[in-house]
C-alpha cells in the first residue's frame, strides 16, 4: 500500500517490540505494537519497516489516539515482498515506526455540528476504525466495500445503525454490491463532509458519483492506497 506523502515532514523513529499479530481472515491480520511513543492525529499514517530489512512500506493508523497499544492493519499481497514478511513476525519481534504523516482526518472546527460519511474500500477502513475510536460520540456513517462479509475488520466497534457494509461477492452485507453502486442509490444531506479511503479506481468512481450528487471538492476528502 502507498499514500501521497509530504516530503518536508521531518522524521522521527522509533522501535517497537511486537506485542501480537492478531489474524483476522487469512489474509489480513492486526500488528499490535506497544502504545505509541509520539502524538498523533486520528487518519494519520505511518512507515513502517522490519529491523534489518532494506525495505518498509506506509499502512494507516488502526488504533484510537488514546487506546493503550499501537495497531496497525494489513493485508498480505499475493506475491508481495513485503506483506508476507510482516504476516510471518511474530510476538517480540522488532519493527522500526516512522512518522506520523499525513494531515487525513477531521478537522477541529468540524468535529461538532456537522455529518461525517466515511466511504472505504478493503483496509481502507483503517484511517476510519481510528477515528471513530479516538472521537466518541462523532455523527458519523461509515460505508464499507469488501468482497466478502468476513472482511468487514472491527465491525464490533462501529454502531450497527452508522455502519453500511457492501459486499460484491456474498449476501450477507448490509448492500449486495460495490460502494459506488450503494452510493448511486444513496441520498445524501447537503451539509456532509465526505472522506474516502482505499483503491484509486473506487475514490475516483465515488468522487464523480457525490459530484453528481452536487457535493464540490471541498466537501471530499480522499487518502488513496494503490
Amino acid at each position: 500500500m502507498s499514500f501521497i506523502m509530504n516530503e518536508n515532514i521531518t522524521i522521527d523513529t522509533n522501535y517497537y517490540k511486537l506485542e501480537d499479530v492478531v489474524h483476522l481472515t487469512p489474509e489480513t491480520f492486526i500488528l499490535k505494537l506497544p502504545k505509541s511513543r509520539f502524538p498523533f492525529r486520528a487518519g494519520q499514517h505511518i512507515t513502517l519497516a522490519i529491523k534489518g530489512d532494506y525495505q518498509s512500506r506506509e499502512y494507516s493508523i488502526y488504533s484510537g489516539e488514546n487506546d493503550p497499544y499501537f495497531e496497525v492493519l494489513v493485508k498480505e499481497v499475493e506475491g508481495g515482498y513485503f506483506s508476507p514478511k510482516l504476516k510471518t513476525l511474530k510476538k517480540g519481534d522488532l519493527v522500526e515506526v516512522h512518522g506520523p504523516f499525513g494531515k487525513f482526518g477531521i478537522e477541529e472546527k468540524h468535529k461538532e455540528g456537522r455529518k461525517h460519511v466515511f466511504i472505504a474500500s478493503g483496509t481502507g477502513v483503517a484511517p476510519f476504525h481510528s477515528i471513530v475510536r479516538s472521537y466518541p460520540g462523532l455523527d458519523y456513517e461509515l460505508i464499507h466495500g469488501v468482497r466478502y462479509h468476513k472482511e468487514s475488520y472491527g465491525k464490533e466497534n462501529y454502531n450497527s445503525e452508522c455502519y453500511v457494509l457492501c459486499t460484491s461477492r456474498d449476501n450477507e452485507g448490509n448492500f449486495s454490491g460495490r460502494v459506488t453502486d450503494y452510493l448511486k442509490q444513496a441520498t445524501f444531506d447537503k451539509d456532509i463532509i465526505f472522506y474516502l479511503c482505499g483503491n484509486s479506481d473506487m475514490i475516483f468512481d465515488s468522487m464523480e458519483i457525490l459530484k453528481e450528487k452536487g457535493f464540490g471538492r471541498d466537501e471530499i476528502n480522499c487518502e488513496v492506497y494503490f
